[in-house]
């Protein structure tokens, strides 16, 4: 079964770009390559049990498994040790990048308190896009009564887009909600 999104993209995303940027080949057009979510976990150096409870959450948010991210250095202000375990994150390829973004845009983003959009200047320069979320509890498979602690996440859209106008435009025709200036 084919992603809701990924039927989109190949049917109406790939003619829309190759008209508006003049692409002569269709494999020139854009495309998602992975989405990268992170979720650090500063406190998880005191206990534990906080890392895997941001680990579960984050397990079911994406529907795969995260892997723990570890200090690369000591950091004494920090009360931080080499290699020690201090957050989670997840990349998703393929069909359940197509899926997890899908729900994002259409169903998680909308339910954010006051939202009108997200920025379009958090692209990186050679066509990625970086999206910071305060709360996991926008997600719908989050069960508010069972969260311990309100844990933000960082999640980058990696694309094979050669400049910022064409990731923009590329995540605009996928449906993300860019505010409007």
């Amino acid at each position: 079964m084919i992603p809701r999104l990924q039927e989109k993209y190949e049917k109406e995303v790939i003619p829309a770009l190759m008209e508006k940027f003049e692409y002569k080949n269709i494999m020139e057009a854009p495309k998602l390559e992975k989405i990268v979510v992170n979720m650090g976990v500063g406190e998880a150096k005191e206990n534990q049990k906080i890392l895997e409870s941001a680990v579960s959450d984050l397990t079911i948010i994406t529907g795969q498994k995260p892997v723990l991210t570890r200090a690369r250095k000591s950091i004494a202000n920090f009360k931080i040790r080499e290699n020690m375990p201090i957050g989670c994150k997840v990349t998703l390829r393929k069909q359940k990048m197509y899926e997890f973004a899908d729900k994002l845009m259409n169903v998680a983003l909308p339910r954010v308190r006051d939202f009108r959009g997200i920025s379009d200047k958090s692209f990186d320069g050679r066509g990625n896009y970086s999206l910071g979320i305060k709360e996991q509890l926008i997600f719908p498979e989050i069960e508010y009564d069972k969260i311990d602690k309100v844990r933000g996440m960082d999640i980058i859209f990696v694309t094979t887009a050669k400049t910022d106008e064409e990731a923009r435009e590329l995540l605009r025709f996928l449906g993300m909600p860019f505010a409007q200036q």
